[in-house]
């Protein structure tokens, strides 16, 4: 049935071990058998030394022409690399990865702009105007004869200063009455 007790040889297996035990050879398939072997191995030594022969003559031939391993190895890698640039599969996938820095750097730049653009909406609006101002006039009371403008950190610090200093003026006006 489904079990059987005789195994099906693998590719390799010598061919002695192919042969059943139930199965008997008479002595003229057996010889038969034998000269065969030794014939296929002969010609595998054979092929094994031509194989050898021409691996040196390949070896020779490079060497005369000034090929070594390292050129050997750059020419395979570039012809590996043609070979996978050239699949369908990288087009499509360097295609989509083009698409997507494309549509990345757009949205990066809309949000740039974006930023850019609330930044200048919030300095020309009425309010930030309005601080500005109250800003300059308060540098202008404290600082004395400084120009206007200069640098917004060094306002608010000077701003700093002057509500610390007006704060103590009017706590003196208040202990003086």
């Amino acid at each position: 049935g489904l079990l059987r007790s005789d195994s099906i040889p693998e590719v390799g297996e010598d061919a002695a071990a192919t042969v059943s035990m139930a199965e008997t050879l008479s002595e003229e398939q057996e010889d038969e058998l034998r000269k065969e072997l030794a014939k296929v191995e002969e010609e595998i030594q054979t092929l094994s030394q031509v194989l050898a022969a021409k691996e040196r003559h390949l070896a020779e031939i490079k060497r005369k022409l000034g090929i070594n391993s390292l050129q050997e190895l750059k020419q395979n890698i570039t012809k590996s690399w043609q070979d996978v640039t050239s699949t369908t599969a990288y087009k499509r996938t360097s295609e989509t990865l083009s698409q997507a820095g494309q549509r990345a750097s757009a949205a990066f730049s809309s949000v740039g702009s974006v930023i850019t653009k609330k930044f200048e909406d919030v300095r020309n609006s009425p309010t930030f105007k309005s601080f500005e101002e109250k800003v300059e006039n308060f540098k202008s009371k404290v600082g004395g004869s400084k120009p206007a403008g200069g640098d917004f950190g060094e306002v608010l610090n000077s701003a700093a200063n002057a509500s610390a200093t007006e704060t103590i003026a009017e706590q003196t006006e208040e202990e003086t009455h």
